[in-house]
């Protein structure tokens, strides 16, 4: 029982890890790929339209890493 408790326990922790660091690397990926600073769009002129598309990503980024831990 506890042996599954662990082994449990480690997957969650690796699936955090590995799917936290998809979600950072696909943020720079989308700042790489807008043609202009999401920082400034954001932050500075509180562009929602901006603010949409990249939670519009992350959601579907979150969408692919689930179905990915889940698997068939």
């Amino acid at each position: 029982m506890m042996d599954h408790i662990g082994k449990a326990l480690v997957n969650s922790l690796l699936f955090s890890l590995v799917g936290m660091g998809v979600f950072v690397a696909g943020f720079f990926v989308i700042r790489w790929l807008l043609p202009f600073d999401v920082h400034k769009e954001l932050e500075v002129d509180q562009n929602t339209a901006v603010g949409i598309v990249i939670g519009s990503f992350i959601l579907g980024l979150a969408l692919i890493v689930a179905a990915a831990i889940h698997g068939p």
